[in-house]
């Protein structure tokens, strides 16, 4: 597995067959092994004692990739995929006043949740009820209760796993890491779920990433990059952002206007045959053969990324199906159609932001939530959609993972005269393919939507159902002097596999 990092002292001992083979490329290869020492590749001898993952799954999978779509900011879960019809019917009431105050009396203290609602100076509960901004029909064969801002994903509800019943312990935005590494922001940066996929699974391409992220990601005062870093598990098992523009995908991947390809061809074969040479002094280093690949993969993703990235192949139905002939929806739309392309590409994982804008994110509708949520559900209901449904119709829905998530729900009160607050006590995510169930809706908040009470599930939940799905056994993923805790593992939600 990774070696341990050499220090100056170490790397001054260079063996005699290395210092030759050094020698023997002059300054080329002394500062070829330069490089290598200062990229904290080590020897061989230094190498610890364990293996890391051959890129085989562990067991038989069900699914091959996952398409995971985080909308920023934290949706509101009671007007989308669990309606709350008694908000209607108690508009204005404060929560004591209605049958439903027994909710306040739910804590969870073994997870660190406690219930805050505000209240006067005698102690009454002063928390009024906000009234759904939405209808919502039942959806499918299936039945299932769906927002009317969410039609077009509501016309697949018999493909759809809902989980009901999410929680989170970060009540502000931190929670967009917690969703993706498991840990609370105040406890650090940890490997996303993202980068354990590309840790634990070998790529099905070997001309672009196994991991990657689309659209902006999420503001630094949110976590930033460590949504889809690696952390500790290296920078190499990284998400790699990607445009969707197929002039400039990859920012600083194009050579200069005045290398010729075939010119930079000989460089990487150059660079090759001297990475080669370097493993003299590295004969069983992991890291100098990922070293290799990495430098060839950069050279395949020039031509390879703006292919998979260029939709203007694609029908004009199938731009339509995905929304690209609609102002509000062409944007994601066309990440959402590069997600599939990728996908169908051999892409282990793609990762898609919706409403990243420097900030909490778009979605936090503290106020004015009836246009928020209508304007940006108007913006991905239909590219979601469009892409459940072509993976369905090319036969890849059963093989690839569709994940919608948000950080956490909204208050069933109202803030202000018309918006939510954050809710980390009960919130939905949507699932779908990959060897689930679909027109399923999984766990509950009670009648209010104020708490999981149902078959209740932490955000790890969800991250051990992809792994699951994809043949991973996370607890086998060992890195040493790294110790999990059990919650970092979750359980997998057997209850929407089918």
């Amino acid at each position: 597995m990774r070696s341990k990092c050499c220090s100056h002292s170490q790397a001054a001992h260079i063996p005699r067959r290395a210092f030759l083979a050094d020698v023997g490329m002059g300054f080329t290869g002394l500062a070829l092994g330069e490089l290598l020492l200062r990229d904290g590749i080590c020897r061989a001898n230094e190498t610890a004692a364990f293996s890391l993952p051959d890129g085989n799954p562990h067991f038989r999978p069900k699914a091959k990739s996952v398409i995971w779509i985080f909308l920023v900011g934290g949706m509101s879960h009671v007007e989308s995929f669990d309606p709350k019809p008694a908000l209607n019917e108690f508009a204005g009431k404060e929560i004591g006043d209605t049958p439903h105050k027994d909710v306040l009396s739910v804590s969870f203290v073994n997870e660190n949740l406690r219930v805050v609602v505000p209240n006067d100076a005698n102690g009454h509960i002063r928390h009024k009820l906000f009234p759904m901004q939405v209808g919502f029909q039942r959806r499918g064969q299936s039945g299932l209760e769906i927002s009317d801002w969410w039609p077009h994903l509501g016309s697949c509800a018999d493909d759809l796993a809902i989980v009901r019943s999410m929680w989170t312990t970060d009540n502000n935005h931190g929670a967009q890491l917690q969703f993706h590494t498991g840990r609370h922001v105040l406890e650090g940066q940890f490997p996303t779920i993202g980068s354990w996929v590309h840790y634990g699974l070998g790529s099905l391409n070997d001309t672009l990433p196994r991991f990657v992220v689309l659209g902006t990601p999420i503001a630094d005062c949110c976590g930033g990059i460590g949504a889809h870093g690696a952390n500790y598990l290296g920078p190499e098992h990284n998400g790699v952002q990607l445009g969707v523009d197929p002039k400039d995908p990859l920012p600083f991947a194009a050579p200069g206007a005045d290398v010729y390809r075939e010119e930079q061809q000989h460089e990487f074969e150059l660079l090759g045959r001297l990475n080669k040479l370097a493993a003299v002094e590295y004969p069983e280093d992991n890291a100098i053969r990922a070293r290799i690949k990495s430098y060839e993969l950069a050279f395949h993703m020039q031509t390879a990324v703006p292919e998979v990235v260029d939709c203007e192949a694609e029908t004009q139905a199938i731009r339509k199906l995905y929304g690209l002939d609609q102002k509000p929806s062409e944007t994601f739309g066309r990440q959402c159609l590069v997600a599939r392309r990728l996908v169908e590409k051999g892409v282990r994982f793609v990762q898609i932001f919706h409403g990243s804008n420097g900030g909490a994110g778009a979605w936090d509708a503290h106020g004015a939530l009836k246009t928020n949520h209508a304007t940006h559900c108007a913006q991905v209901d239909q590219p979601i959609a469009g892409l459940l449904t072509d993976l369905k119709q090319r036969g890849m829905l059963e093989e690839t993972m569709l994940v919608i998530g948000t950080e956490f729900g909204r208050t069933p009160g109202t803030q202000g005269s018309d918006g939510r607050d954050h809710h980390p006590f009960g919130f939905s995510v949507v699932m779908a393919g990959g060897g689930l169930k679909g027109g399923i809706a999984h766990g509950a908040t009670d009648a209010l939507g104020f708490h999981a009470i149902e078959s209740r599930h932490y955000v790890t939940d969800i991250h051990a159902t992809v792994l699951h799905q994809l043949g991973i056994d996370a607890k086998r993923l060992e890195v040493p002097g790294r110790k999990r805790l059990a919650i970092d593992f979750g359980q997998p939600i057997k209850e929407i596999i089918a």
